[in-house]
């Protein structure tokens, strides 16, 4: 059970660190709680410790500061977005480190399905991601405004990871119950569907539903290892070796040491690890 350590580690959430965290305004726009609008730099914060805030401030290249961690921790790929002068430098100079990948907001109608298209063809996009409790109006998961992307996705051959389970910032969770995903996957047996952020607290039935559905996987994005959920580490050892992926949340809110420390201590199968670490996501991602 061992994890190998010359793998070729495919993280499908990675970015660079900024000088400020104007980036998240999106949420202060609909939290109402004045710690999460006055206290907190990082929307999240009450629920990470020792996020690498060192990093957001640095004067070095942030493309080189990720990249200086992945290859520290023997990670050879992330999956990051193509939006902002950053991502899109970052996959002009790296285009063989950086997956390119983009965020979908539901709420922009057939204005982001052309966007979708616009992007597949510049930049390659290989996944598109959704935040179900971010988007303002906030869009349940099996929401009409959705099916547009869902079936953009299926024409472009194109996956889409989404988040699922409790939202960490104070918005309210019930768009991204986990079982509004099988309705999606009925509808849509060809998507190709990842969670991100952990499907809490209905992990269990995440995966009842992936035992049901083979094109739904589950990522492991915004945990630490030591805090895997003990039923996907279970389905991951019997039923359930080719369908979860591993994500981090580098430097959103967990540092690649911190991962990458808490790694070899997850009880996964000899056989399961290289799926987990790289395999999986290849398929998913047709990287092949």
């Amino acid at each position: 059970m061992a994890m190998p350590t010359d793998i070729g580690i495919i993280d499908t959430m990675i970015g660079f660190p900024h000088k400020d965290f104007s980036q998240y305004d999106f949420i202060r726009a609909q939290t109402k709680d004045a710690q999460s609008n006055e206290d907190f730099e990082f929307p999240v914060e009450y629920m990470f410790k020792n996020v690498p805030k060192e990093l957001y401030g640095a004067e070095t290249d942030p493309i080189d500061v990720t990249l200086g961690e992945m290859d520290r921790l023997g990670v050879a790929q992330g999956l990051v977005g193509c939006e902002g002068d950053t991502y899109a430098e970052a996959l002009r100079r790296h285009p063989d480190r950086f997956i390119p990948s983009a965020s979908v907001d539901p709420n922009n109608g057939m204005d982001e399905v052309r966007k979708m298209v616009r992007l597949h063809e510049e930049f390659g996009v290989k996944a598109f991601g959704a935040f179900p409790a971010g988007c303002l109006p906030q869009v349940p998961i099996n929401d009409a405004k959705f099916y547009p992307i869902y079936a953009k996705c299926v024409e472009l051959g194109v996956p889409i990871f989404v988040c699922a389970g409790v939202p960490g910032p104070r918005v309210p969770m019930a768009c991204q119950h986990v079982e509004l995903i099988d309705q999606v996957m009925y509808d849509f047996p060809e998507l190709v569907f990842i969670t991100r952020h952990g499907c809490e607290p209905w992990q269990d039935l995440m995966v009842k539903l992936m035992l049901k559905w083979p094109n739904l996987h589950y990522s492991t994005s915004a945990f630490a290892p030591k805090y895997y959920p003990q039923a996907i580490i279970d389905y991951a050892n019997t039923r359930g070796a080719d369908r979860i992926i591993y994500a981090g949340y580098f430097p959103m809110g967990l540092s690649l040491d911190r991962i990458m420390t808490d790694m070899p201590n997850v009880e996964f199968k000899d056989d399961v690890w290289p799926k987990f670490l790289r395999d999986n996501a290849r398929r998913v991602l047709q990287l092949d």
